[in-house]
């Protein structure tokens, strides 16, 4: 593993794509700390010390802390993230968008650019939600959030935050295509880690005052631990199709006859279901929280996380969005046809047709162990902390979304270094052999 370490510096253009993403990310940081104009920000952070534990508090920890001080990139990366779903969910229905989709890369240039027209636009709606409802919303104290309320404050807050989600975006694609890994969920991984000494250090001054006793914090850790080791083991498991090749002779040479396999992904839409998920109950739960009306209130009490009604939702939609991705990014008719065209077959099953009904069945049976799995993980820790009250939201979603980017983060890691015939640093682990 040190070696594979090494091995990181004999590779210039590697060395650059991970400095590259360190600056980006540390850009993102430092921006999640500039307070948007006309807020009372000791008011505001006494506000969202009572949120902690509710959806305010979830929507923070992915904006990185960002909303809590209301800053600049209050928004996060959210809007983008609903855009993409909108988009994709459209792309089905739209048969101008199907087609731009099956056009390669020009049309899927299109698609991202639609993708950013509507982040904008559900910015300027989300971004008018929040000054709107911050305008009706004071501190434990009675002091009044805003400084000067009115449209002029309105106009101003929606710009900023529109401009910060867009500055967000934009950092995201060039981390994407200059950096190492997915801009996006990068953003998001860091987001999350950055709140974690928060909670190291609210967690030993619980300990400190009595209010939360050592076997707990043990409890905490023990499961943190069994649950990071259950999703590592889940993330990289795989079911393989065995698959064999015929001989055929091109010219004076022999082809094929070999065996291999056709790894499958127990979990093949990786920690897209979770963000995309959070995402949807996010939106119209964010808003009721900024209306004062009687029914928006039971609407904002009812998705908090740890409430039955939340809970549900969130189950149901990372079901939808496993199968829904799966189908979107995996097609066994092509796979079925690719093996075919170079001679491939797998064992008792017939070419073609007989063959991509064979693959589709095995992975919808596996989607659905791994929508079972993503949303055992991201639901019962919850329910467990909950019931624990402990004070600062941590869950499954936080810890999916934490390994899983790590590990694809690693894994193109590997393959940079794998390429180039240097030993990676997780040579002898599953990432390596299942690239194999």
């Amino acid at each position: 593993m040190i070696d594979g370490f090494k091995n990181i510096s004999k590779i210039p253009e590697l060395q650059k794509r991970i400095l590259v993403t360190f600056a980006l990310l540390a850009v993102y940081r430092v921006g999640a700390h500039v307070p948007t104009p006309g807020i009372d920000t000791v008011a505001l952070a006494a506000f969202f010390e009572q949120a902690k534990g509710s959806l305010l508090g979830l929507f923070d920890m992915f904006a990185g802390g960002a909303l809590s001080n209301l800053s600049v990139f209050a928004l996060g990366i959210m809007p983008y993230i609903s855009a993409s779903i909108i988009l994709q969910l459209l792309t089905i229905a739209v048969p101008h968008l199907e087609k731009l989709s099956k056009e390669g890369e020009a049309g899927r240039k299109k698609i991202i650019q639609y993708t950013r027209y509507g982040t904008v636009v559900l910015s300027i709606i989300q971004g008018f939600g929040i000054a709107v409802g911050l305008e009706n919303m004071a501190g434990p104290t009675g002091a009044s959030i805003v400084i000067d309320p009115g449209w002029g404050f309105r106009l101003m807050t929606m710009l900023t935050l529109t401009a910060g989600t867009a500055f967000i975006m934009w950092l995201g694609e060039q981390i994407t295509e200059r950096g190492i890994g997915n801009g996006i969920s990068l953003i998001i991984f860091a987001g999350i880690v950055c709140r974690g000494p928060e909670a190291i250090v609210n967690t030993f001054r619980l300990l400190s005052t009595g209010e939360m006793g050592i076997f707990i914090i043990l409890f905490l850790v023990v499961m943190m631990i069994s649950v990071v080791g259950f999703i590592v083991f889940m993330e990289t498991g795989q079911r393989r199709i065995p698959v064999q090749y015929a001989k055929r002779v091109v010219g004076r040479k022999m082809y094929g006859g070999q065996s291999t396999h056709l790894p499958l992904k127990i979990n093949t839409s990786g920690v897209i279901p979770p963000i995309f998920a959070s995402s949807i109950i996010m939106f119209p739960a964010t808003i009721a929280n900024f209306i004062p009306h009687p029914w928006m209130k039971m609407v904002a009490d009812s998705l908090v996380p740890g409430r039955v009604v939340y809970e549900l939702l969130y189950v149901a939609f990372i079901i939808f969005f496993c199968y829904f991705y799966t189908a979107v990014t995996y097609n066994p008719v092509d796979v079925a046809e690719n093996l075919k065209k170079y001679g491939g077959f797998v064992p008792g099953i017939r070419p073609g047709k007989k063959t991509a009904d064979y693959i589709d069945e095995v992975l919808t049976r596996l989607t659905f162990s791994g929508a079972i799995y993503v949303s055992a993980v991201c639901v019962l820790p919850s329910i467990l902390i909950s019931y624990f009250n402990v004070p600062f939201y941590f869950g499954g979603t936080a810890l999916l979304i934490v390994v899983g980017v790590a590990l694809d983060t690693a894994g193109q890691i590997e393959t940079h270094l794998l390429t180039r015939q240097y030993e990676g640093f997780m040579k002898k682990g599953r990432i390596a052999s299942r690239r194999r």
